[in-house]
Order: C-alpha cells, then sequence, then structure tokens
C-alpha cells in the first residue's frame, strides 16, 4: 500500500513541479487572452468526452466570476464540437481546448482567433512529437520552455501541458491551469484600467 501511495504523491509533485516551471507560458496565454478581451473578444471553450465538463467549467469562470468585484467576461462553451468554432466564432475571439484533437483550432486560426490548448503530456522528458505548426503556432510537442509534451500534434498559439500519464493529475493540472488563466486575465485587465 505504502508503495502505491508513494507512486501517487510522485506523479503529482512532479507534475506540479512541471507546471511551476510552465508558469511563464500560463502567464503569456493570460496576457494574450486579456489583450483580446479588452478588445471586446469572447472566449470559446470546447473538449470531446469527459473534456467537455472542463470546457463548461472554463466558460463558466469567465462568465460569472466568483470574487466580488471582478467583471464577467463573455464565454461560451461548445460542449465537444469544435466544429461550431466557425459556426459562432468571430475574427479576434479566444479558442480555448481541453484536449483538443489535431485539426481543432484550424478554423480558429483561419478567423484570426487566439487559441489556447490544454494538453495531457507524459512527462517533461518525453520528445516533441509534432511539427508542421503553422508559422508562430505552437504545436502539443512545444511547451514555451521548450519541454517536450505528447498531444497528438495540437497546434495552438498557447499549449499548456499538464505533464502526467495519469489522467486525473492531468486534469487536477488543468483546473489549475484555467483558474489561473482567469485570475492572471483579471489582473492584466485591470493593471491596464489603472494606466
Amino acid at each position: 500500500m505504502a508503495g502505491v501511495l508513494d507512486r501517487i504523491r510522485t506523479g503529482r509533485e512532479s507534475a506540479g513541479l512541471a507546471l511551476v516551471a510552465d508558469a511563464g507560458a500560463v502567464v503569456e496565454a493570460a496576457a494574450a487572452m486579456a489583450g483580446r478581451f479588452r478588445r471586446g473578444s469572447r472566449l470559446l471553450t470546447f473538449g470531446r468526452g469527459a473534456a467537455a465538463a472542463d470546457a463548461a467549467h472554463v466558460a463558466v469562470e469567465f462568465s460569472h466570476p466568483v470574487i466580488v468585484g471582478k467583471p464577467a467576461l463573455p464565454a461560451h462553451c461548445l460542449g465537444g464540437e469544435p466544429g461550431l468554432l466557425p459556426v459562432l466564432g468571430r475574427p479576434g475571439d479566444i479558442a480555448v481546448g481541453v484536449l483538443p484533437a489535431a485539426g481543432d483550432f484550424a478554423a480558429a486560426r483561419e478567423l484570426d482567433m487566439l487559441t489556447v490548448a490544454l494538453v495531457a503530456g507524459a512527462t517533461r522528458d518525453t520528445p516533441a512529437t509534432a511539427a508542421g505548426a503553422p508559422a508562430g503556432v505552437r504545436t502539443a510537442g512545444e511547451s514555451a520552455a521548450g519541454a517536450g509534451a505528447a498531444g497528438g500534434g495540437v497546434a495552438a498559439e498557447h499549449v499548456l501541458a499538464a505533464h502526467s500519464d495519469d489522467p486525473l493529475i492531468v486534469r487536477e493540472i488543468h483546473i489549475t491551469v484555467y483558474h489561473l488563466l482567469w485570475e492572471l486575465a483579471h489582473v492584466f485587465l485591470e493593471s491596464e484600467e489603472g494606466t
């Protein structure tokens, strides 16, 4: 029993430390999102299967702030239908995919939407697996820190990986990341209002 608990603790600690190492990528994504919100953009989220619940949670975080004084930001969940991005998306909007597939952001890029992918990666040691993304777009194989992550070649401007093989730990890291995105986007929006 102690061996199992040690493995679980080690997996969580490793994924948490990897998130700390990727903090700069989270800050960059939040700053880019704040810039889009400032120009009147909307957030459109999606995720297939179980990831659809996390996509809905992301939209709720932004549209129903739980902290008094934080403004609601326009956010809508597309459920498991990234194919709705070209139907409901507008040029300049923000697309956030939770565990997106390889082609999910193609329409968003055509609309010049900001793209943010929350992906699962095996570990910080996994080599990059994807290539051929458009210029300025990272794939799930490249994080801002250059660390590898699995993810099936998902191309997005901001790829935020949960570095774990355990789907429960991946979900915990994703929940932490989108809460950070919400909080940091508000920090950036407030800092611009004061200047």
